[in-house]
């Protein structure tokens, strides 16, 4: 596998951001592989805890990942419409070393959602699991782990962070 650099990999988060805050999906939903993962462990769980284990806050397959877009590009998605406004920031890129065909990165990461006249803030790491395929740089698992106590006061996420 071609090493993966820094700016590949911040280019990479940048344009999953981006597409995030604008409700685009489904492209944020090519960005991943057929095989991705997308994870939040909740916030009482140590770093590293496994999902088949333990209760996650999400703990999405690639299948769960493609019926999570479906359902929040849907009118009667009533806790995202009329969708919500988000801001997802990304910094600290850290590009740690190949193991195989995966490359390990790790980013800090702040998602403001405003909805209602409530804005919430989530913030946290973000690890993922970056692979090539077909040349093209994908994501194969991103798992957010949150720097909260806890979620206020509903104890859910409806955004994709």
């Amino acid at each position: 596998m071609t090493a993966i650099t820094r700016t590949e990999a911040e280019d990479l988060l940048f344009l999953e951001a981006d597409l995030l805050d604008q409700w685009k999906l489904d492209d944020w939903l090519a960005l991943y592989t057929d095989d991705a993962a997308y994870l939040v462990p909740s916030t009482d769980l140590p770093p590293g805890a496994d999902a088949a284990k333990t209760l996650f806050y999400i703990a999405d397959d690639h299948a769960r990942m493609v019926q999570r877009v479906a359902r929040l590009n849907k009118k009667s998605a009533h806790s995202e419409w009329p969708r919500s406004k988000t801001r997802h920031l990304v910094s600290n890129v850290r590009v740690g070393a190949a193991a195989g065909e995966e490359t390990p990165v790790s980013a800090a990461f702040v998602t403001f959602r405003s909805k209602n006249g409530v804005t919430d803030t989530y913030m946290g790491r973000a690890l993922y699991r970056l692979t090539r395929v077909d040349g093209t740089l994908r994501i194969r698992e991103k798992r957010c782990e949150l720097d909260l106590d806890g979620l206020r006061p509903h104890g859910r996420v409806s955004i994709i962070l």
